[in-house]
């Protein structure tokens, strides 16, 4: 798969770096200094080994040109009223600490993909000064137009930057805390876009910033911002919208037909990956993040979802890494194992292994998921797995619902066992209006009717809880499957009443 730098990103640095600047007109005006100029002018528009032996042998004065120090002040904040001036020296900026004249981009992917990289010289002599962001942090609100040149190419050095800075020194710094949740609201805001040119620069990027365990955990308390726009991409891709994903519950696309069909919402492949790339980054804090991940995300049956959908072994090896990372963690497995059995989680993974895979970290971390499952999945009763089920909050039709053994073995034990928890969970299920799923209240329906069949002595319960009433509502309801189950319900209800 491509991991060639985005193509808009690129085309508008190029475009800028070929912009003729009057930079001796700048110097009169007293937008630049004469030092200024001297030290663009030995690096523009010269061959890359040479701008690099330019800088190293003054790597100070370059700091000076883009940071300021002592009375000089940066060429961003002396240039300010100057656009053309700002985007030149934005992208010469990136240039100059990536020590070639290509995207900064390319780095971040390299480093975002695994793949070992030196600080550069003159980044690390920037990271050396008191405040290396200071001059460039405010030119990320310079416009609210997420098109504008100056905070996309702003972002893009600040990212390039700060991820230098994390290799430099994993440790975090008051500097880079205070940069990336600035740098993290903007991203945002291209991710949120619908030009998926610039949700990819902003995912690009996030990539590149989520190598640390501080990083990632500022990225996680600004979620709703940064991850709410990444899960979106990839409900669109699956075919599901945050409140339309029936068909991520009942499984409808197999592998075949899903590559064969393409992928949904317009989400294209690299864009895909990149998504889930970041979102595998995220998961190496699975201990702070996987419960609240699965709470507001229904983040399994998502990925469960769209490992039916995977057009390629590389989305594939990352989703299966990013499921293990989440139910690795011992305090996770409780609530997210009974989950990932809902969702049929265990039968894809079956079917998976049956495919010709040949990535051998795929290889391994399926094997490692499916040993994982296939313990927890050993060791449930039935009656667990129904449990599981409730409490995962969406039901579908699997054996126990129509089990009338099941439901003479366990009726008494659903409705009394950890204070009347599942009964109270299956009620805040009915309380929802499902205009996705409507096959949810039917089953919820359905077990209300055997509940009161098999423990009659129990209704005065469930009516306490609302049961009968909300039950008694759906008799009225427009889906055909709803009104007879909650009919079959009530009739029970009377049938015990007139007894």
């Amino acid at each position: 798969m491509s991991l060639d730098p985005p193509t808009y990103l690129n085309s508008l640095q190029n475009n800028i770096r070929a912009r003729p600047i009057p930079w001796e007109g700048a110097v009169r005006a007293g937008t630049i200094t004469d030092n200024d100029l001297k030290r663009i002018k030995a690096v523009d528009k010269v061959r890359k080994d040479q701008r690099r032996q330019t800088v190293e042998a003054d790597q100070d004065a370059y700091r000076s040109l883009l940071l300021g120090g002592g009375q000089e002040k940066s060429v961003l904040e002396s240039a300010a009223k100057r656009a053309d001036v700002i985007q030149y020296m934005l992208v010469l900026a990136s240039d100059l600490i990536n020590g070639m004249a290509l995207s900064s981009m390319l780095l971040l992917i390299k480093n975002a993909d695994g793949e070992s990289e030196d600080v550069p010289p003159l980044a690390a002599t920037l990271l050396d000064h008191p405040s290396p962001y200071k001059p460039f942090l405010p030119l990320l609100s310079h416009s609210t137009n997420p098109e504008d040149p100056i905070p996309l190419l702003t972002s893009s050095f600040l990212a390039s930057l700060i991820s230098a800075s994390q290799t430099d020194s994993p440790k975090a710094t008051p500097q880079t805390d205070e940069a990336l949740p600035k740098l993290y609201s903007y991203l945002s805001t291209l991710a949120k876009s619908q030009d998926s040119g610039l949700q990819d620069i902003a995912v690009q990027e996030y990539s590149a910033l989520l190598r640390t365990k501080k990083a990632r955990e500022l990225f996680w308390k600004q979620r709703q911002d940064t991850v709410n726009p990444l899960v979106d991409i990839l409900r669109a891709a699956a075919g599901a919208g945050r409140d339309s994903d029936s068909t991520m519950w009942s499984g409808g696309a197999s592998i075949r037909s899903a590559t064969e069909a393409g992928l949904s919402g317009g989400v294209g492949l690299q864009l895909l990956y990149h998504v889930l790339l970041a979102i595998w980054q995220l998961s190496f804090e699975a201990s702070l993040i996987g419960k609240d991940l699965e709470k507001e995300q229904e983040i399994l049956a998502l990925y469960t979802q769209l490992l039916r959908l995977s057009p390629k072994e590389k989305t594939t090896r990352v989703l299966i890494s990013t499921l293990l990372n989440l139910l690795k963690p011992f305090q996770n497995r409780s609530t997210l194992l009974p989950i990932a059995t809902t969702v049929r989680l265990p039968a894809l993974l079956t079917n998976l292994k049956a495919r010709h895979l040949t990535d051998q970290d795929l290889l391994e971390d399926l094997n490692d998921l499916t040993s994982m499952l296939s313990d927890y999945t050993s060791s449930q009763t039935t009656f667990d797995e129904y449990a599981s089920e409730v409490l995962a909050g969406r039901l579908r039709w699997s054996p126990p619902h129509r089990d009338a053994n099941f439901w003479r073995d366990n009726a008494r034990k659903i409705l009394d066992e950890n204070q009347a928890e599942l009964p109270k969970k299956l009620m805040e299920i009915m309380q929802k209006k499902w205009d996705d799923d409507k096959q949810v209240l039917a089953i919820a329906c359905n077990d209300v009717a055997w509940l009161v069949k098999e423990a009659p002595e129990k209704r005065g319960q469930l009516e306490k809880l609302g049961v009968k009433a909300r039950v008694m509502e759906l008799m009225a309801d427009e889906n055909e499957g709803v009104r007879w189950e909650s009919l079959r319900a009530v009739g029970e209800w009377l049938r015990y009443s007139f007894e």
